[in-house]
Order: C-alpha cells, then sequence, then structure tokens
C-alpha cells in the first residue's frame, strides 16, 4: 500500500553570491550560518561575467578580473572560518553573468542567497537587479538578504499558497521553519475580482466560496503537520474586493 502523504523535502546545500560590497559579505555570514544550521555544505560563487566580457575586453583585463575574483573568494572563505571553523566551504570563480552563474551553482536542490544590493546598486532601492533578477528566474528558494544580522532568525516563516499545486513550495517552507525550530504561517488571498468575465462572478454564495477556500488552506495545512508534528502551523485565508475609491475584505479562518 502507498501513501499519499508527501516526503518531507530535504534542504540542500547553501549557495551564496559575493563580489566584494557590504551587503554580500553580510549575505555570506548569514548564509554560513545558514548552513551550519543545516549541517550542510557552503558554496560561494564569485560571477566575474568574463564570457560577456570577452567580447570587448582585451585578455589582460579578463585575467585581473579572474585574479580579483580568486582573491574575493579566498577572503571571503578566510572570514568565514574564522567564525565556522568546521563548517565545509567551497569556492567557484563563474565565467557566467551572476544570475545565471548562481543559477547553475544551485542546480535543482540548493538555496540562493543574495545580499540586497551589490556594487552596482543604487543606494535607494530596496532590491538590486542580481537580487530581482535571481528571485523571479530561479526554480529553487532564494533567500534576499538585508540588515546587519549574522546569525538567521528564528521566529516565524510565512508561505504564500494559491491552492494544492503549491503543496511542494510549502513543504520546503515547512522544511525552513522546522530547521529554525520556527512556527509556520499559511497564508492565502483570494480576491472575486481576480475572476471577472468567468463562473465564479455569477455565483451568489461568495461566502461559500470563501468557506470552501478555508477547507483547501486547512488540508494543505494538515499535510504538512502530518510531515511535522512538531512543527506550530497556523493558516488564514483573505478575502475581499478593492476598487480605486476604497476597498473591503473579510478574514476567514479555521482553528489550528
Amino acid at each position: 500500500m502507498t501513501s499519499d502523504i508527501p516526503v518531507r523535502p530535504e534542504l540542500g546545500n547553501v549557495v551564496v553570491g559575493v563580489d566584494g560590497s557590504p551587503a554580500a559579505r553580510t549575505a555570506a555570514l548569514w548564509a554560513a550560518a545558514e548552513a551550519d544550521r543545516r549541517g550542510r555544505p557552503l558554496h560561494l560563487v564569485h560571477a566575474a561575467d568574463t564570457d560577456r566580457r570577452a567580447y570587448w575586453t582585451d585578455a589582460e583585463t579578463i585575467q585581473a578580473v579572474r585574479e580579483a575574483g580568486r582573491d574575493l573568494l579566498t577572503e571571503t572563505a578566510s572570514t568565514i572560518h574564522e567564525r565556522f571553523a568546521d563548517l565545509d566551504v567551497t569556492k567557484e570563480l563563474s565565467r557566467q553573468e551572476p544570475v545565471s552563474g548562481l543559477k547553475a551553482a544551485a542546480g535543482d536542490q540548493g538555496t540562493i542567497v543574495v545580499g540586497s544590493r551589490g556594487l552596482g546598486g543604487f543606494s535607494a532601492l530596496l532590491l538590486g537587479s542580481v537580487g530581482l533578477g535571481v528571485a523571479a528566474r530561479a526554480d529553487v528558494p532564494v533567500i534576499v538578504v538585508r540588515g546587519e544580522g549574522e546569525r538567521p532568525d528564528t521566529g516565524s516563516v510565512t508561505a504564500a499558497v494559491r491552492d494544492t499545486t503549491d503543496l511542494d513550495c510549502l513543504l520546503l517552507a515547512a522544511a525552513e521553519a522546522d530547521a529554525r525550530k520556527a512556527s509556520l504561517r499559511i497564508v492565502s488571498v483570494w480576491n472575486v475580482l481576480t475572476h471577472v468575465g468567468s463562473v465564479a462572478t455569477m455565483l451568489d454564495d461568495l461566502d461559500g466560496i470563501a468557506r470552501q477556500r478555508v477547507l483547501e488552506v486547512k488540508a494543505l495545512a494538515d499535510r504538512v503537520r502530518e510531515l511535522y508534528p512538531d512543527l506550530v502551523v497556523g493558516h488564514h485565508v483573505e478575502t475581499g474586493t478593492s476598487t480605486p475609491g476604497g476597498s473591503s475584505s473579510r478574514r476567514a479562518a479555521a482553528p489550528t
């Protein structure tokens, strides 16, 4: 007999991008603490982008870029080993641009960590181009580190879900929460205006639809609890409509 309960996902290696910026240094230390927490290796990646640079840059400049990248990786690894002496740290000088280089290094199971802004970022931006590009294009978990903290925070992990198709992503969030000994908060938002022109807007029992969404999210929460019986799991569904002139909403929740 086979069970329909999904397998607990295993958190993979931690991959962090470094470029010499203060934000990247903070991200590297955060990633080191996360890898240490997981008992997994930390992989440092400096994406030198030499494949693209080679079209307009001479060989001596490319060599200088590579040497600077190697020095940066060595210096970053040394800083990490001062604080996490037993952590397995590997280094990679990628010839690709940062987003592609980090994606390739993470494979299909790693977790990518980046700083909020790199050397080329504008101080007014909340998120730099690399962080935004990785978050938009990666198929694995992406963590953008902000602030000066060097230890991953505990507390709570929030996961946004649409329906049962998001179960795999939800289980990754649950694994992250479990690794941190944190709680998991599951949130789902349903707005009737997103269904304008479809059969949903012709239904009178919107409260009934909201209750059905609550049951679906509760079922997802129950699946998580089966795999992580010691994990504190809360969930709620936000339903409502909004218009340019105002907004209305209602919260539907089930006991946790």
